[in-house]
This record gives C-alpha cells, sequence and structure tokens, in this order.
C-alpha cells in the first residue's frame, strides 16, 4: 500500500475509535477498560507482525509505537480495574484490644 492510503485509514481508525469511545457512559467505562485490555493486546501482536514483515524504517516505527502504545494501555486498564475493584472490599476491623487502647487515649 500506498504510505497515504496507510496514512489515512491510520487518521480514519483514530477518528471512529474516539467517536465510539466518547459516546461511552461514564459509568460504563471503567467497567470497559478491562475488555478493552484484550483489544490492546491484539494491536501489541499486530505491531509484532509489523516488525517481523517490515521492509522500512517507516514500518518499523509504527510497529514500535503501535507495541507502545498497547502496552501503556494494557497496564493501564489492569490498574484501573485492580483499584475499581479495591473499592468494594471490605475494610478490616482492628483487634478488640487495639479500639481499647485507642479508646484510652482519646479520654
Amino acid at each position: 500500500m500506498d504510505v497515504v492510503t496507510e496514512l489515512i485509514i491510520f487518521v480514519l481508525a483514530a477518528f471512529v475509535g474516539f467517536e465510539v469511545i466518547s459516546k461511552v457512559p461514564t459509568t460504563l467505562h471503567t467497567p470497559l477498560m478491562s475488555q478493552t485490555n484484550a483489544i490492546h493486546g491484539i494491536v501489541m501482536l499486530g505491531g509484532l507482525i509489523v516488525i517481523g514483515f517490515s521492509d522500512s524504517l517507516l514500518d518499523d516505527v509504527i510497529g514500535t509505537i503501535a507495541i507502545a502504545f498497547g502496552t501503556i494501555n494494557v497496564v493501564g486498564g489492569f490498574m484501573v480495574t485492580d483499584r475499581m475493584l479495591g473499592m468494594f472490599t471490605r475494610k478490616r476491623k482492628p483487634p478488640p484490644a487495639a479500639e481499647e487502647e485507642a479508646e484510652g487515649k482519646a479520654s
């Protein structure tokens, strides 16, 4: 393919991706983050394939950028999901002896 055609496809994909993500309600954004990790894994795989079959420096650069952005999104997605799930864990109560000491010091 011609470089101009590849750039047009890239710009259109970025525009469509932005439009799709901007339409997701904020209440669904965090749960969907864990699902998009699989998509970013595919982006990373695509970057590896591009680098494997590359014949030019431009292909190497595009593949490296795809791998870097895919990795950032996968790690960030897992961090957000972990933080979200951490909000639903119960906090441990301190042992009774610690409660009595705290009350005694407050008096």
